[in-house]
């Protein structure tokens, strides 16, 4: 298996990464903990991620999934190996807004970092509330709205921040399953819209199926690529789709949770 990961990573999609896509290659990273023993978080990890793909990172819990996001924005360093990634921006698990701040003002938040004026940044903000469903909840405080609106706001954020790459780490997670799917269906659409390259970490293993391109199966600490599924099913898809279910089988069976025969 290793092997066949390291020919993804050598593939055509290495220069696509060279432009708007990820390249990691043979990446390792190792924290100290309370006693100062070396705890190993990912070990050889190698991906390619083209330009415009959605690649779906799934793994059990301590596995380095989170970590793995980090290094390719740039806020951790590699103790081994290395990485080609366009400028890439991170969406944390939470929503982060902040409730002194209108939702415009928190949507456009990213703009006003880079420099824009507060006028500029309301106004490019605000100009797509509509398109993600929030037109009129623009003076709305973060308190006022539900789940699934803050975290298209944060969502929108993300977008306006202009990186080519994102990272989305458990996006929807905190959210009920009825608004979870919701958010699903509606990221799919955005993306397909806005299209960028995205690397999106999930526990759930059927968002993974619904949304990805490629789907990455990451083993226990230290987490290693397993398994790479291709998803090369036409959107929108369906979660009672015979291939949905087959893929979503697949990538159980490769975290050890699917049913044997």
């Amino acid at each position: 298996m290793s092997t066949q990961v390291q020919d993804r990573a050598d593939s055509p999609k290495r220069e696509e990464a060279r432009r708007d896509g990820v390249l990691l290659r043979d990446l390792a990273r190792v924290y100290r903990d309370g006693r100062g023993a070396a705890v190993e978080a990912l070990a050889g990890v190698s991906l390619g991620v083209a330009q415009g793909e959605l690649l779906a990172v799934v793994g059990p819990s301590g596995c380095g999934k989170t970590t793995l996001l980090e290094l390719i924005c740039g806020l951790q360093a590699p103790d081994r190996g290395s990485i080609e990634c366009a400028p890439a921006v991170l969406m944390p698990q939470r929503d982060l807004l902040l409730p002194w701040l209108s939702a415009c003002d928190n949507a456009a938040l990213s703009l006003r970092v880079a420099g824009s004026s507060r006028a500029q940044a309301r106004r490019r903000a605000s100009a797509l509330f509509a398109e993600l469903g929030l037109d009129g909840f623009q003076q709305a405080r973060p308190q006022e709205l539900s789940g699934g609106m803050r975290q298209r706001i944060a969502f929108l954020r993300t977008l306006l921040a202009g990186k080519p790459v994102l990272c989305l780490d458990e996006p929807f997670g905190a959210l009920d399953a009825i608004t979870r799917g919701e958010m699903q269906d509606w990221l799919s659409r955005t993306l397909s819209h806005a299209p960028r390259t995205v690397v999106l970490v999930t526990h759930d293993v059927e968002e993974a199926v619904m949304l990805a391109d490629r789907v990455a199966v990451l083993s226990p600490r230290p987490g290693r690529v397993i398994e790479e599924l291709e998803v090369s099913l036409p959107r929108p898809r369906s979660r009672t789709d015979a291939d949905v279910v087959a893929l979503r089988e697949r990538a159980l069976r490769a975290l050890g949770l699917g049913v044997r025969a």
